[in-house]
């Protein structure tokens, strides 16, 4: 399965419907892909910049945060982070597609008390990016290699002083995606095509 046709994932997707669950503190991201044509679709991440005593400091994310108070929805939560992580208006740049189901944020295993709500949006048109200080890096790319497995691979981290090897994928050449991110992916892979089976 290629999630090359975005029509096909919009048919999928949960409309924004947030968890109910006022124990648990309430986070955002969103998943934004472009269809560069009918047989490319592309997905973007972002290198959080490093950062003391921040458990996702320097690793491949969606762009997100935290809930706010003055944000409407979870939906209004991923669409002003994206605009003040990269500096992408996603009203006006393309169009919101639906929610994924939540995930609990476990960094290195510990909950977290915190449910993140991915929301998945199609950017149509082209505009230009602006990182701010909590982003090293925007990196575009080539979504089909991702939902194939021809990019998967492991990579060892030290967590609370052991090796603990982690599946992830390699982009771009060197950039490992795992943790949080490669859940969400999953997510939507399976959702948009239930026969989807992780590598």
């Amino acid at each position: 399965m290629l999630i090359y046709d975005i029509e096909t994932a919009l048919t999928h997707l949960h409309p924004d419907a947030p968890p109910n669950d006022p124990a648990m503190r309430k986070a955002a991201v969103a998943l934004i892909l472009r269809e560069r044509n009918p047989d490319r679709t592309d997905v973007l991440f972002i290198r959080r910049a490093e950062k003391p005593g921040d458990p996702w400091s320097g690793h491949m994310a969606f762009p997100g945060g935290h809930h706010d108070p003055s944000d409407a929805s979870l939906l209004d939560t991923a669409s002003r982070e994206a605009y003040e992580e990269i500096g992408l208006d996603l009203a006006a740049a393309g169009r919101h597609l639906g929610a994924l189901p939540h995930h609990e944020a476990m960094p290195r295993g510990r909950p977290t008390g915190m449910l993140i709500v991915p929301h998945v949006f199609e950017v149509t048109k082209e505009t230009a990016l602006r990182p701010n200080h909590e982003v090293a890096e925007i990196v575009w790319t080539p979504l089909a290699p991702i939902v194939s497995g021809e990019i998967h691979t492991t990579e060892d981290r030290i967590v609370a002083g052991t090796p603990t090897t982690f599946n992830g994928y390699r982009v771009n050449g060197g950039h490992f995606v795992w943790g949080l991110t490669y859940r969400i992916l999953h997510s939507l892979f399976a959702l948009v095509n239930p026969s989807w089976r992780a590598p």
